[in-house]
């Protein structure tokens, strides 16, 4: 039996704002950061102790802010660096922190280092990024971006080629070069300095380039993949552990990477000594389920219980002891979670977002809540590609549909399920117009279903999905077994139930979750002990689980 160390961050639950679309204080139609200041009482009602604020540095948004200019300033449209330091004070006010996106694989290619590292090859900044030679009169490699097309783009003036993993307009920062990480870590203790409680490091486990021959290509693809060579690389290591040195032990900070890969990388990146980061996102079970085919990402697989619950189970096991886990479904990247792994009808949305709540706040982790997964917001459905705004859809447009590879019908199915955009449509305040985002033309339709889905109603009503994420997290906050608890699955065979236990210091947390929507034999929670600390449904029928049911019971 092992004794795990106490921290805060193990104990928070963490909020994500995407900015974005968070609330627009000025009518422009973009939500800024006094829409998330207005807003703090909203959160603070529901108990959670971190804010995750995508970036809000300058950007000229060709991946909605994940292109910084300049990471030490605001980006214009969510207003100035006053704006921001009166949001993070009214933050600390109600003993809430905040945590920053931290986006330092890439950098936008208005920054000022790359501005002047295209100059020229004799440049002083030419250094900063990756620059390479063509081969046979196209690209030094086959590698593809992870927005489709080429990983690399050709510069006319100097004759080479830049890498970008993700857009052209984000080349790729080379981190082997020393000046490079002193200006980064210089960046990350200026705004520790300034007050800020922790850092989100985007694709974090990229930094560190190794090699740059081709990547192997999967059946029907257009590229090679890069990620032998990029991904979580003993370079990728190395880099982490001088940041810890030079930058994260300074300070008692929040730290969790974006760093995909299987639960043996986790265990290098948030090990419990604590070379590295306090915890990663796992992306196995969404990862999981895409149909792997050469669309990569883009099927309309399902969720099927078996294969979620063993992906996460794995996690649950592989880590415990030995480093601490993150508990998501959905984020800015994934689609609504009660529309990918739930049901966002009118007959099962409530009991289904509520039962997928229970799931997230009773693993062992730090439990990650997106904006409006309170609410049960869901998936918005456009039904043209011309709706869409994000980058990654209109690339795989003209990568798949314009070529006449895939059918356009397919591919807006398959945006239906997975873009981006439907986790980015604006926040459903209430029942105005525009959901109460904005006065103006928000900048990303909202979804029409704000009439029934919003926020003043449920804060209003003690049976909604808000009041039962409340509860969940007051259970948390007083109960250390569902932070610090020993985890153990039940009925791996069950096609249709995800039960577990969790165990400390003489208590004993049972959980059983029925991810159907129809009756299910299940006598689990009949057998066991214990008072019932929280359930979806307001009375049990003995032997069965009711579509969609969650029960929790301490002993």
């Amino acid at each position: 039996m092992f004794t795990e160390k106490k921290a805060w961050w193990k104990e928070a639950v963490v909020y994500q704002i995407y900015p974005r679309s968070f609330a627009d204080s000025n009518g422009d139609g973009i939500g800024d950061l006094n829409g998330i200041t207005e807003h703090l009482d909203y959160l603070k009602n529901l108990g959670v102790d971190v804010i995750w604020c995508s970036p809000v540095y300058a950007s000229p948004n060709h991946d909605n802010g994940y292109d910084i200019s300049d990471y030490r300033a605001i980006m214009k449209e969510f207003g100035t660096m006053e704006d921001f330091d009166h949001m993070l004070s009214e933050i600390h006010a109600r003993g809430m922190k905040l945590v920053m996106d931290l986006v330092a694989n890439h950098s936008s290619d208005e920054h000022a280092w790359f501005v002047e590292s295209r100059k020229g090859r004799d440049n002083p900044y030419r250094d900063y990024y990756i620059w390479r030679d063509g081969v046979n009169g196209g690209p030094p490699n086959n590698w593809g971006s992870c927005f489709s097309g080429s990983a690399w783009e050709y510069d006319e003036v100097s004759g080479q080629y830049y890498l970008h993993l993700f857009t052209k307009e984000q080349p790729d920062l080379n981190w082997a070069n020393p000046k490079v990480r002193d200006g980064i870590f210089d960046m990350m203790c200026w705004w520790c300095d300034k007050g800020i409680d922790g850092f989100r490091m985007d694709v974090i486990g990229m930094i560190g380039k190794e090699s740059f021959e081709d990547g192997p290509v999967s059946p029907g693809a257009l590229y090679g993949d890069f990620s032998p060579f990029c991904m979580h690389t003993h370079t990728t290591h190395a880099y982490l552990q001088e940041m810890r040195r030079r930058v994260l032990d300074k300070y008692d900070l929040l730290t969790v990477g974006e760093t995909s890969g299987n639960t043996d990388n986790a265990l290098q990146y948030a090990n419990n000594e604590g070379t590295e980061l306090n915890m990663v996102f796992g992306f196995e079970h969404n990862d999981g389920l895409n149909d792997g085919t050469e669309l990569g990402k883009w099927s309309d697989h399902g969720a099927p219980l078996a294969e979620v619950r063993k992906t996460l189970n794995r996690w649950q096991m592989s880590l415990q002891g030995k480093a601490w886990n993150t508990v998501y479904l959905g984020n800015h990247d994934q689609p609504r979670q009660v529309s990918r792994y739930g049901n966002d009808s009118e007959l099962f949305r409530t009991v289904s977002a509520k039962m997928l709540a229970t799931l997230i706040h009773t693993l062992r982790g730090t439990p990650y809540v997106y904006q409006g997964e309170e609410l049960g917001m869901t998936n918005i459905y456009f039904s043209s590609v011309d709706e869409y705004q994000d980058v990654e859809n209109h690339n795989a447009w003209h990568q798949w549909v314009e070529s006449g590879r895939v059918d356009a019908q397919d591919m807006l199915r398959y945006f239906a399920r997975i873009s981006r955009d439907n986790a980015r449509t604006p926040m459903q305040w209430n029942t105005q117009q525009n959901a109460g985002f904005t006065t103006g033309t928000p900048w990303l339709p909202v979804n029409r279903n704000y009439l029934f889905i919003n926020a003043e109603d449920q804060v209003k009503d003690p049976n909604s999905v808000y009041h039962y994420y409340r509860r969940l997290i007051e259970l948390r906050h007083n109960n250390p077994v569902i932070v610090y608890g020993l985890f153990t699955p039940l009925l791996e065979d069950d096609p249709n139930v995800w039960a577990y236990k969790r165990e400390y210091e003489g208590k004993t947390l049972t959980v059983a979750l029925n991810w159907t929507d129809h009756k299910v034999p299940c006598t689990l929670m009949d057998e066991t002990e214990g008072v019932e600390l929280i359930s979806n449904y307001p009375s049990h029928q003995k032997g069965i689980l009711q579509p969609y049911e969650a029960i929790v019971k301490l002993l």
